[in-house]
């Protein structure tokens, strides 16, 4: 049997497919009743209180473990109104790999505080895992450094996986999360309520994303971010701040290596590492 459950798969009139790092295998055919039942037991039998997350096409069970449907849905123009049948689910596994962002920590923290930092890969490299493991460490301390207030703007349940308000993910002792709210709006409720020394944002991209950023860097907030892309024109493309001082980008090989390499505002190379061996520039 493969190792490392990444995704359950399960469709209406069709048979599980268990998703692993080394492979997939199916299971027994799955009846429209049976996704019904496993709605329920996920909701807690409760299913009118995730009905919002059901909206947006999610909700995320204890644990942090993501719940994403498909099937039938009544609209109102470009809003969701209601989930009529849910013929198909996929439930995806949490996975934290803290230590990972341990060997960049130097080039993005300074003496009080960090260097405003985006992540930036294509979807599915791994900028998740990366921000989440960078939370977690400015916000528990690390190398004689104090440990700062982190407020995490986390608009799909992804980096803290609250459940019930509560982080299931590990994100670290100072830090505050503002769950399932939109990014632009997340980020000006916390610079107000919670003084923070950082604000954490994954997946920036919209131009409401761009205008809350510029008003986080004018009041002095550092920035801990991340963004779809490959290179240095695609984020000239995004009209990102130009107060972003790191940025990390992620790729991999042929054979699944990840590499993390970090440049700096005028895109000079300051560290690569690939497997936790690295090379400064």
């Amino acid at each position: 049997m493969p190792c490392g459950l990444e995704e359950i798969r399960v469709r209406a009139g069709k048979p599980v497919q268990y998703r692993f790092a080394g492979g997939n295998t199916t299971g027994v055919n799955i009846l429209q009743s049976d996704i019904e039942e496993m709605i329920n037991y996920l909701s807690g039998y409760s299913i009118h209180a995730i009905a919002p997350q059901l909206a947006a096409g999610y909700f995320t069970v204890e644990g942090g473990h993501r719940v994403g449907i498909a099937g039938q849905m009544g609209c109102d123009g470009e809003r969701v109104t209601a989930v009529s049948e849910i013929a198909s689910l996929n439930i995806r596994i949490a996975h934290q790999i803290k230590g990972i962002a341990m060997p960049l920590m130097p080039y993005i923290r300074d003496e009080n505080s960090i260097y405003n930092t985006l992540v930036v890969s294509r979807p599915g490299e791994g900028k998740t895992t990366f921000l989440r493991d960078c939370i977690r460490i400015l916000s528990d301390g690390c190398d004689g450094k104090n440990a700062l207030k982190v407020s995490v703007v986390d608009e799909r349940s992804e980096i803290a996986a609250c459940y019930n308000g509560v982080a299931q993910n590990d994100v670290g002792k100072s830090s505050d999360v503002l769950d399932n709210c939109p990014k632009s709006l997340g980020m000006r409720m916390l610079l107000r309520s919670m003084s923070p020394d950082v604000i954490a944002v994954d997946e920036l991209g919209g131009e409401s994303d761009i205008e809350a950023l510029n008003q986080l860097v004018s009041c002095g907030i550092r920035i801990l971010g991340s963004v779809h892309g490959t290179n240095a024109d695609d984020l000239r493309r995004k009209m990102l701040p130009h107060a972003i001082e790191r940025f990390v980008f992620i790729d991999h090989d042929k054979k699944g290596v990840r590499c993390y390499s970090i440049y700096d505002e005028a895109h000079r190379l300051l560290y690569s590492t690939v497997c936790g061996i690295g090379a400064d520039k």
